[in-house]
């Protein structure tokens, strides 16, 4: 890892973009860099919550520009290309565990859609974001158009695009695209503390695939593939071994130990 560093303690792997003195720029090298890591933390059954930061003031303040123009490389014929931004979000959409985005200064560009599929997005009261692409001459990124209307509403996600603006962090909180606002020292503490929270009290199998029905099956025309997915999801409680920790832990007045691990004992019956 040169532009990015990671480690993992307790139940929490903490993904920190590390090129401070260029703000963080996003490289096709730290996008790279970052899915190495998400692998890491998908395979580690220890691994229960994921938080995405930046070193320095600022958590990436878009695409590296430095040189003059953008830098598009590493086609193959033989595969197809994915952007940078994509090969991030789409593992990050697909991913079994919670993910928390802690923003500090400015996030432009991939550093706005970069954190679209994230559960909690934790900023400073300082932060600013903006889809700036329209004043670039470039196109969204990373799905974007498809994560931030079902964030913000169409008409939100519209003007914030279209416009290309600066958006200031109290009006991304109030339209939902940030979880919460915290002083920028604190911003980073309380992802970790939000982190530690879930892993120590919420059950990782079941987290998952809550996680990941939101995602997948809130998009649908109709609830009804909803309602059989949850009828054979409830049956398979009557013999798990978190039910029965999860009951018995509240009945005995004490912290869960919830036995199951991501993604060894995810339901085989999952449609996705």
């Amino acid at each position: 890892m040169q532009q990015i560093t990671y480690e993992v303690t307790d139940h929490t792997a903490l993904i920190t973009l590390n090129r401070p003195d260029a703000r963080n720029a996003y490289t096709s090298q730290m996008a790279d860099e970052i899915v190495v890591a998400l692998a890491a933390a998908a395979g580690d059954g220890d691994v229960r919550v994921v938080v995405l930061t930046g070193a320095g003031a600022d958590f990436c303040v878009g695409a590296d520009l430095s040189g003059g123009r953008l830098k598009v490389v590493e086609k193959q014929a033989d595969q197809p290309w994915l952007e940078p931004a994509s090969r991030v979000t789409r593992p990050l959409y697909e991913f079994d565990k919670p993910v928390i985005a802690a923003v500090t200064g400015a996030a432009v560009g991939v550093g706005s859609t970069m954190i679209l599929p994230a559960d909690f997005r934790i900023a400073a009261q300082d932060s600013r974001f903006g889809f700036v692409f329209s004043r670039r001459g470039l196109y969204p990124e990373g799905g974007s158009t498809w994560f931030l209307p079902r964030l913000v509403g169409l008409g939100r996600a519209s003007d914030w695009m279209i416009s290309g603006r600066l958006i200031p962090a109290t009006e991304a909180l109030n339209a939902g695209l940030v979880t919460e606002l915290r002083p920028a020292e604190d911003v980073l503490d309380r992802a970790l503390e939000l982190a530690e929270e879930i892993a120590t009290t919420t059950a990782p199998v079941s987290t998952a695939v809550i996680r990941k029905a939101l995602a997948r099956m809130s998009t649908l025309e109709s609830p009804d593939a909803v309602f059989g997915l949850d009828s054979r999801l409830i049956d398979s409680c009557s013999d798990s071994a978190d039910t029965l920790e999860g009951i018995t832990s509240f009945l005995e007045r004490r912290p869960p130990r919830f036995p199951g691990r991501v993604p060894d004992d995810l339901p085989d019956f999952l449609p996705w």
